[in-house]
């Protein structure tokens, strides 16, 4: 490995050189001062993207970001029901490991089982939640953002002062079903004309606790509660955002400490047996820092680091739930991260650039012969990009290098390398029209998790890699009309297929007790994604639509002698789709969701017994903002599925029927 080290000292710490060109001016900046009332198809995005923002992202009645991206095209949650349940995201059916989550532009990680809740990301706090497919269309980024088949993007909000004003401070308080009870606190402070500091904290409880009615094994339907839900949450963090001379930085340290409940299968057998007693504590801190600057006009720099630590105590007792047995472990995970990315653009037209990232993560357990994991991980990326007014095209090769180590001798997966391309590129056929034709092609290497590699009897250390290939064409189109009820109509559409390689699975040995990892997938997906967004005028009464589609084939390939040989994979639907419609007028605002999720099967035996039927959902809420003197009240009402549906996203994990939620909010 020693061969790699100079490579990435030269990558990493190379020098600028004074260069003369145009300064490049595609990079993504979220603009505070705008409230964007819905989602907008970006013609300039040569990868599909989709973008909630500013107040349409805090008037959905959500609790989470996992909440929020439901409304996306071509995302499927899986939530373990209620506040309480494990919350993760899968796109376009290529596996929640196939999603990178970015927190202000740095990748959020796990490698003990590569999956981040994001149930534990509240809205508050948040300006922007964005989905791409693939990956961002700037060049300019770290090396880990060309490494995910899709990637979800949350951006936190900056702080933005009116003339004069040196203080913005927010508090606010949220109560409902559930014996919900949720106060929190922001400042921000303008330290001076170049710095600028945010704190804010959160405090959450619940008792999870909700009724559900479902119909016994062949008996009759009956009501119970659903137990175990409860959550206690603190999250806690603290910013700088500066500016310097053609450049920006800022700091972030973060702070996340939860005691919950796992609230388990509802079963259907013998109600109230079970108590689904299994706790689990967290603890997560990171602190990361970034670094932009414009050195000179076809030079610029981006350096990302990243430290983190994660705690996790997992307790099931059989003394409280006799279907278990017990168990009690500890994890403990670190991370070192660092990324420095080049970019250099020596006419307006294109662009290169160069970029490194260095990841170190150790992994710590209490379990019986635990190995005691370590890995290396370097990733380097080339990338450039072409752009006129008619065409644009951007290529990008990424390298992976990983090297795992162990404390026991010969416990180790041997070291990986790979080499992944990406070209994406978009045409404009009328000059007069804003309509773009765009298509890429991407291959994603995808490295088994710690959990998969050394977990005590069930890993395997020989283990491949899982592999993607994703292909999609796609067209957006966007035009503003004046003079009409209807100012703006934005569209995009999107047909894709992917396949996935070597696919990491569970599979049971000759003890039904004991499974163990090994590649035996493969997946092929197709799939049409669809959405339309409208901005509309009726007097003094504004109004914004979003709505979105997709039909989906996601079929299971492994074994052609199989019956079950290219059934739909477990909980991904044929057909889904959602509406979100907003209003304002005058102090008053309105908000109306909508998510369907079509039938689904759970488990690849596409047979009656494994069928799951649709479910859709209804919420709506009502706000007003009332001026106090220079206080700004807003009080909020949410309705959340009015029409008590009850429905499983996860087979025999019931989720909540009606429910209320009030938020009071005081700006000042």
């Amino acid at each position: 490995m020693r061969k790699y080290w100079f490579v990435y000292y030269v990558l990493i710490w190379m020098p600028a050189a004074p260069l003369q060109s145009q300064p490049p001016v595609d990079s993504l900046r979220v603009l505070h001062e705008v409230v964007v009332l819905g989602q907008r198809a970006t013609v300039a995005d040569i990868i599909p993207v989709q973008t909630l923002s500013g107040e349409a992202l805090q008037r959905l009645s959500a609790h989470s970001v996992a909440d929020a991206i439901r409304y996306f095209s071509g995302v499927q949650i899986k939530d373990y029901g209620g506040i309480g349940g494990l919350k993760t995201v899968n796109i376009r059916s290529l596996g929640t490991n196939h999603v990178g989550v970015f927190y202000d532009g740095i990748e959020l990680g796990n490698a003990q089982n590569g999956q981040i809740d994001l149930g534990r990301f509240a809205l508050d706090n948040m300006d922007a939640v964005a989905v791409y497919n693939g990956q961002k269309s700037a060049v300019l980024q770290p090396a880990k953002d060309y490494a995910s088949a899709g990637a979800v993007y949350m951006y936190s909000r900056k702080p933005v002062f009116d003339d004069g004003k040196r203080n913005n401070v927010r508090a606010g308080f949220k109560t409902g079903s559930f014996d919900l009870a949720n106060p929190s606190l922001l400042w921000e402070h303008k330290l001076n004309r170049y710095v600028e500091a945010s704190v804010g904290a959160e405090y959450l409880t619940t008792s999870g606790k909700y009724k559900f009615t479902y119909a016994k094994k062949n008996g009759y339907d009956t009501t119970e509660v659903r137990q175990n839900g409860d959550v206690s949450m603190l999250r806690a963090e603290a910013a700088l955002y500066g500016t310097v001379r053609n450049g920006e930085w800022k700091v972030k340290a973060y702070f996340y400490d939860s005691e919950r409940g796992y609230p388990g299968a509802a079963v259907r057998e013998t109600p109230g047996v079970f108590k689904h007693a299994d706790r689990q504590w967290d603890d997560n801190f990171f602190l990361q820092a970034s670094f932009r600057k414009t050195l000179t006009p076809a030079y610029r720099l981006l350096l990302n680091g990243k430290y983190a630590y994660d705690y996790l105590h997992y307790l099931s007792d059989p003394r409280l739930d006799i279907s278990t047995m017990y168990v009690e472990n500890r994890y403990r995970q670190q991370e070192a991260y660092f990324s420095s990315a080049h970019e250099y653009a020596p006419a307006g037209w294109w662009r290169a650039s160069l970029a490194s990232d260095f990841q170190y993560n150790t992994l710590d357990a209490d379990l019986t012969d635990f190995v005691y994991p370590s890995r290396c991980m370097m990733l380097t990326v080339a990338a450039i990009s072409l752009q006129w007014d008619v065409f644009r095209m951007q290529a990008s090769l990424l390298h992976t290098f990983v090297h795992d180590a162990t404390r026991k001798p010969g416990g180790a997966a041997g070291r990986k390398s790979a080499f992944t391309p990406t070209v994406a590129a978009s045409f404009k056929p009328w000059r007069e029209q804003d309509i773009r034709l765009r298509a890429f092609y991407k291959r994603v290497f995808r490295l088994p998790t710690f959990n998969d590699l050394y977990y005590t009897f069930i890993g395997n250390k020989l283990l491949l890699p899982e592999y993607t290939t994703q292909y999609n064409i796609g067209i957006t189109a966007s035009r503003g009309i004046g003079g009409s009820w209807l100012q703006r109509l934005d569209a995009q559409a999107d047909v894709y297929y992917n396949e996935v390689e070597n696919k990491i699975v569970a599979m049971p040995t000759d003890n039904q007790f004991r499974w163990m990892m090994v590649n035996l997938g493969e997946v092929e997906i197709r799939g049409i994604e669809v959405s339309l967004c409208g901005e509309w005028q009726a007097g003094a009464a504004r109004w914004s639509t979003r709505l979105t589609y997709t039909c989906q084939q996601a079929q299971d390939c492994t074994d052609p002698t199989s019956p079950w040989y290219r059934g739909q994979i477990p909980y991904i639907p044929r057909h889904s789709g959602s509406a979100i419609v907003s209003g304002t007028y005058g102090r008053w605002s309105f908000n109306y969701s909508f998510i369907y999720t079509g039938e689904r099967y759970e488990s690849t035996a596409n047979i009656p017994e494994n069928y799951s039927p649709a479910w859709y959902t209804h919420d709506v809420s009502v706000a007003r903002r009332i001026p106090v003197g220079k206080t700004v009240l807003r009080i909020t009402a949410e309705v959340n599925n009015i029409l008590n549906q009850a429905y499983e996203v996860v087979q025999c994990y019931p989720m909540p029927g009606m429910n209320f939620k009030g938020i009071i909010a005081l700006e000042f």
